[in-house]
């Protein structure tokens, strides 16, 4: 379990397919400190540290995870969300998140502001009573507060320290990126229908 609180920004060092799935290697000011089986968010995607080299740690996604992640799409270079699971001694200073993505959303606009970052994701309308007006949402793994909804797209704001100290930074038209719908509200939702 996280918190969509990102301790870290890494960067894949390589993405190499093997059979059905795809291994990365990620470089991060954290990798020294991560243990092998340890479970770790991978910009919003739970995925367990198979090695430690140094500062780098390798992962594997099987193709299950691919298909509804944006795995795919990592190329060396590219920056990414990581977390370490929330100790149960610490606090929430996000919202429940599993790292298990429900699906992926394509960013359709992004906007400077006085100070701030505003962006727009469109989404599969099939999940659109699963987001809510000032509801929480894991984008690639940060805990963002959504406003704006519509069927099929949200915006979220963005300060300075989270862009600064995310992945969000490098987000532009057209890029895609992970969604975990918040947890409570899948529930609720299951339990109505």
């Amino acid at each position: 379990m996280f918190t969509g609180i990102i301790e870290s920004i890494g960067t894949v060092i390589s993405a190499d397919l093997i059979g059905t799935n795809r291994t990365f290697w990620i470089r991060s000011s954290l990798s020294a400190e991560l243990k092998p089986d340890q479970s770790v968010s991978h910009n919003g995607v739970c995925l367990t540290v198979e090695e430690v080299r140094g500062d780098t740690h390798r992962v594997t996604a099987i193709e299950e995870t691919r298909q509804k992640t944006t795995l795919d799409t990592w190329q060396p270079g590219d920056l990414i969300n990581i977390e370490r699971c929330m100790p149960l001694n610490g606090r929430l200073d996000g919202h429940l998140v599993q790292g298990h993505v429900d699906t992926t959303a394509r960013c359709i606009e992004r906007r400077e502001l006085d100070g701030s970052w505003q962006f727009r994701f469109k989404f599969p309308k099939k999940f659109s009573h699963l987001v809510i007006e000032k509801g929480s949402i894991a984008l690639n793994g940060t805990s963002l507060t959504v406003f704006h909804v519509k069927k099929d797209r949200f915006d979220v704001a963005i300060i300075p320290y989270t862009f600064a100290h995310t992945s969000i930074q490098t987000v532009q038209p057209g890029h895609p990126v992970n969604l975990e719908f918040d947890l409570i509200g899948k529930y609720v939702s299951r339990m109505i229908k």
